[in-house]
Protein backbone atom coordinates (compact mmCIF):
# COMPACT_ATOMS: atom_id res chain seq x y z
CA UNK A 1 0.00 0.00 0.00
CA UNK A 2 1.27 3.20 -0.59
CA UNK A 3 0.24 7.07 -1.74
CA UNK A 4 -2.60 7.74 -0.29
CA UNK A 5 -4.99 4.83 0.89
CA UNK A 6 -8.20 6.32 0.09
CA UNK A 7 -10.38 2.69 -0.46
CA UNK A 8 -9.84 2.21 3.86
CA UNK A 9 -11.56 5.21 5.08
CA UNK A 10 -14.85 6.33 5.48
CA UNK A 11 -16.25 9.86 4.57
CA UNK A 12 -15.92 11.49 7.47
CA UNK A 13 -12.65 9.88 7.72
CA UNK A 14 -11.33 11.10 4.53
CA UNK A 15 -12.64 15.13 5.03
CA UNK A 16 -10.61 14.94 7.70
CA UNK A 17 -7.57 13.93 6.06
CA UNK A 18 -8.08 15.58 3.26
CA UNK A 19 -8.18 18.55 5.10
CA UNK A 20 -4.69 18.52 6.17
CA UNK A 21 -2.23 20.39 3.87
CA UNK A 22 0.66 19.48 5.24
CA UNK A 23 2.56 17.97 8.84
CA UNK A 24 1.63 21.39 10.74
CA UNK A 25 -2.24 20.90 10.28
CA UNK A 26 -1.81 17.10 11.88
CA UNK A 27 0.00 18.67 14.54
CA UNK A 28 -2.77 21.33 14.77
CA UNK A 29 -5.36 18.89 15.27
CA UNK A 30 -3.24 16.73 17.37
CA UNK A 31 -3.16 19.97 19.91
CA UNK A 32 -6.78 20.23 19.92
CA UNK A 33 -7.48 16.69 21.69
CA UNK A 34 -8.26 16.03 25.17
CA UNK A 35 -5.15 14.24 26.50
CA UNK A 36 -6.26 9.83 26.91
CA UNK A 37 -5.25 8.83 30.32
CA UNK A 38 -6.31 5.55 29.64
CA UNK A 39 -4.06 2.46 29.12
CA UNK A 40 -5.33 2.04 25.11
CA UNK A 41 -3.55 1.58 22.35
CA UNK A 42 -6.42 2.64 19.65
CA UNK A 43 -5.36 2.41 15.61
CA UNK A 44 -6.02 5.93 13.70
CA UNK A 45 -9.66 5.18 12.93
CA UNK A 46 -10.26 5.38 16.52
CA UNK A 47 -8.34 8.25 17.64
CA UNK A 48 -10.53 10.11 15.22
CA UNK A 49 -13.44 9.00 16.42
CA UNK A 50 -12.93 9.03 20.02
CA UNK A 51 -11.48 12.63 19.46
CA UNK A 52 -8.54 11.87 22.15
CA UNK A 53 -4.97 10.38 22.11
CA UNK A 54 -1.97 10.08 24.39
CA UNK A 55 1.76 10.37 22.63
CA UNK A 56 1.28 6.73 21.30
CA UNK A 57 -1.95 6.93 19.96
CA UNK A 58 -0.94 10.82 18.63
CA UNK A 59 2.04 9.21 16.61
CA UNK A 60 0.18 6.18 14.84
CA UNK A 61 -2.47 8.57 13.88
CA UNK A 62 0.10 11.15 12.81
CA UNK A 63 2.06 8.39 10.76
CA UNK A 64 -0.82 7.72 9.19
CA UNK A 65 -1.97 11.20 8.11
CA UNK A 66 1.60 11.69 6.64
CA UNK A 67 1.28 8.64 4.84
CA UNK A 68 -2.13 10.05 2.89
CA UNK A 69 0.00 12.99 2.14
CA UNK A 70 2.56 10.42 0.13
CA UNK A 71 5.08 10.47 3.22
CA UNK A 72 6.44 7.07 4.81
CA UNK A 73 4.74 6.05 7.54
CA UNK A 74 7.49 6.53 10.37
CA UNK A 75 7.57 6.57 14.46
CA UNK A 76 10.44 6.70 16.77
CA UNK A 77 10.51 5.87 20.74
CA UNK A 78 12.27 7.80 23.20
CA UNK A 79 12.83 6.10 26.57
CA UNK A 80 12.90 7.65 29.25
CA UNK A 81 14.70 7.30 32.85
CA UNK A 82 11.90 7.98 35.78
CA UNK A 83 9.59 8.91 33.26
CA UNK A 84 7.08 8.48 30.48
CA UNK A 85 8.42 7.19 27.16
CA UNK A 86 7.32 9.31 24.25
CA UNK A 87 6.76 8.31 20.89
CA UNK A 88 6.98 10.79 17.95
CA UNK A 89 6.05 10.25 13.81
CA UNK A 90 9.10 11.85 12.27
CA UNK A 91 9.40 12.82 8.63
CA UNK A 92 11.79 14.62 6.13
CA UNK A 93 11.30 17.62 4.04
CA UNK A 94 14.52 18.23 1.55
CA UNK A 95 16.42 15.79 3.39
CA UNK A 96 15.98 17.12 6.72
CA UNK A 97 13.69 15.30 9.41
CA UNK A 98 11.29 17.14 11.48
CA UNK A 99 8.27 15.18 13.68
CA UNK A 100 4.71 15.65 14.81
CA UNK A 101 3.70 14.16 17.84
CA UNK A 102 0.97 14.19 20.69
CA UNK A 103 2.25 14.97 24.53
CA UNK A 104 0.60 16.14 27.81
CA UNK A 105 3.15 18.65 27.70
CA UNK A 106 4.18 21.94 25.44
CA UNK A 107 7.48 21.42 24.98
CA UNK A 108 7.49 17.84 23.47
CA UNK A 109 5.20 18.35 20.30
CA UNK A 110 6.35 19.62 16.40
CA UNK A 111 9.83 20.03 15.41
CA UNK A 112 10.29 21.58 11.51
CA UNK A 113 11.99 19.99 8.96
CA UNK A 114 15.39 21.18 10.03
CA UNK A 115 17.54 18.69 11.36
CA UNK A 116 20.12 16.83 9.19
CA UNK A 117 20.14 13.63 10.93
CA UNK A 118 17.37 11.72 13.31
CA UNK A 119 19.82 12.25 15.96
CA UNK A 120 19.80 15.77 15.59
CA UNK A 121 15.98 15.56 15.76
CA UNK A 122 15.87 13.71 18.62
CA UNK A 123 18.83 16.43 20.96
CA UNK A 124 16.17 18.91 20.08
CA UNK A 125 13.80 17.36 22.40
CA UNK A 126 16.68 16.86 25.48
CA UNK A 127 16.37 19.78 27.05
CA UNK A 128 12.62 20.20 27.33
CA UNK A 129 12.56 16.14 28.70
CA UNK A 130 11.81 16.84 31.90
CA UNK A 131 9.67 14.86 34.58
CA UNK A 132 7.62 16.99 36.67
CA UNK A 133 10.31 17.13 39.29
CA UNK A 134 12.84 18.50 36.74
CA UNK A 135 14.68 16.11 35.92
CA UNK A 136 15.89 15.76 32.69
CA UNK A 137 14.96 11.85 31.66
CA UNK A 138 15.36 11.42 27.88
CA UNK A 139 18.19 8.24 27.93
CA UNK A 140 17.78 6.95 23.84
CA UNK A 141 15.75 6.68 20.64
CA UNK A 142 14.52 3.79 18.03
CA UNK A 143 15.31 3.62 14.79
CA UNK A 144 12.34 4.95 13.20
CA UNK A 145 9.45 1.66 12.33
CA UNK A 146 7.68 1.83 9.19
CA UNK A 147 4.11 1.06 10.02
CA UNK A 148 3.58 -0.43 7.05
CA UNK A 149 5.22 -3.45 8.38
CA UNK A 150 1.53 -3.64 10.49
CA UNK A 151 -0.56 -2.95 7.03
CA UNK A 152 -1.68 -7.11 6.77
CA UNK A 153 -2.98 -6.36 10.17
CA UNK A 154 -4.91 -4.23 9.59
CA UNK A 155 -3.13 -1.33 12.04
CA UNK A 156 -5.00 1.86 10.48
CA UNK A 157 -8.42 0.99 11.34
CA UNK A 158 -8.15 -1.45 13.85
CA UNK A 159 -11.04 -2.08 16.57
CA UNK A 160 -8.82 -3.36 18.70
CA UNK A 161 -6.24 -1.84 20.44
CA UNK A 162 -2.15 -2.31 18.81
CA UNK A 163 -0.29 -2.99 21.39
CA UNK A 164 2.00 -5.36 19.58
CA UNK A 165 2.88 -2.08 17.67
CA UNK A 166 4.21 -0.72 20.97
CA UNK A 167 6.08 -3.76 22.23
CA UNK A 168 7.97 -3.93 19.24
CA UNK A 169 9.02 -0.17 19.00
CA UNK A 170 10.50 -0.47 22.63
CA UNK A 171 12.03 -4.07 22.00
CA UNK A 172 14.01 -2.40 18.95
CA UNK A 173 17.25 -1.15 19.52
CA UNK A 174 17.91 1.71 20.83
CA UNK A 175 20.83 4.65 20.98
CA UNK A 176 21.73 5.88 24.25
CA UNK A 177 21.83 9.69 23.91
CA UNK A 178 24.20 10.61 27.09
CA UNK A 179 26.79 8.91 28.20
CA UNK A 180 25.73 7.56 31.68
CA UNK A 181 29.00 9.54 33.15
CA UNK A 182 27.66 12.53 31.80
CA UNK A 183 24.21 11.95 33.01
CA UNK A 184 25.21 12.45 36.62
CA UNK A 185 26.69 16.28 35.59
CA UNK A 186 23.00 17.63 34.46
CA UNK A 187 21.31 20.58 36.25
CA UNK A 188 17.50 20.33 37.19
CA UNK A 189 15.07 22.54 35.21
CA UNK A 190 14.93 25.72 35.51
CA UNK A 191 11.59 26.82 37.60
CA UNK A 192 9.68 28.61 35.09
CA UNK A 193 10.74 25.99 31.89
CA UNK A 194 8.76 23.51 34.43
CA UNK A 195 6.03 25.69 34.56
CA UNK A 196 5.58 26.37 30.98
CA UNK A 197 6.27 22.69 30.40
CA UNK A 198 3.09 21.47 31.89
CA UNK A 199 0.29 24.56 31.59
CA UNK A 200 -2.84 22.84 30.74
CA UNK A 201 -1.62 18.79 31.71
CA UNK A 202 -4.27 16.85 32.14
CA UNK A 203 -2.86 15.52 35.85
CA UNK A 204 -4.22 12.34 35.21
CA UNK A 205 -2.17 11.56 32.70
CA UNK A 206 1.60 12.73 34.02
CA UNK A 207 3.86 10.24 34.92
CA UNK A 208 4.77 10.29 38.81
CA UNK A 209 8.21 9.85 39.29
CA UNK A 210 9.58 8.50 42.30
Amino acid sequence: MSGKPESLWRPGELRLLRSFAGPIDIQSFLNRLPYNDRGTAMSPRRVMRERSAHCFEGALFAAAALRFLGYPALIVDMAADNDDDHVIAVFRENRLWGAVAKSNTTLLRFREPVYRSLHELVMSYFEMYFNTKGYKSLLSYSRPVNLARYDRLGWLTAAEDLHYIGDHLYAVKHIKVVPDAQRKLLNPVDRDVLKACFLGAKKSGLFKPT
